[in-house]
């Protein structure tokens, strides 16, 4: 584990080999101890190459599964951790209606 912190979110979209498409977003991070990225506070902060290529990762992993990634925005901190607290809720819920399920 490295202990990061959130500078954003590409918000997309994932379409499977069936057809059927969801939100797949990704959140974007940096190590707490990267020299040199220390001063970044936002995904749009970054240099306009290296977000292709993180953009081009995805849709390259996901064409390799016979799926197609689409970016549908991107967006800062703010909702990158909005997003984490809401899936981190969502998690802690479905375990707890988990655990009443085995007793």
């Amino acid at each position: 584990m490295v202990p990061s912190r959130l500078i954003g979110v590409i918000e997309a979209q994932l379409t499977e080999k069936d057809g059927q498409s969801e939100r797949n977003d990704r959140l974007v991070a940096i190590p707490l101890k990267a020299r040199d990225y220390a001063a970044t506070k936002s995904v749009k902060d970054l240099d306009k190459h290296l977000l292709d290529e993180i953009e081009q990762f995805f849709i390259s992993y996901d064409r390799i599964a016979g799926k197609k990634f689409k970016v549908l925005g991107l967006h800062g901190p703010g909702t990158a951790e909005k997003l984490a607290e809401a899936a981190i809720k969502r998690f802690k819920n479905k375990n707890r209606r988990a655990g009443r399920r085995r007793k």
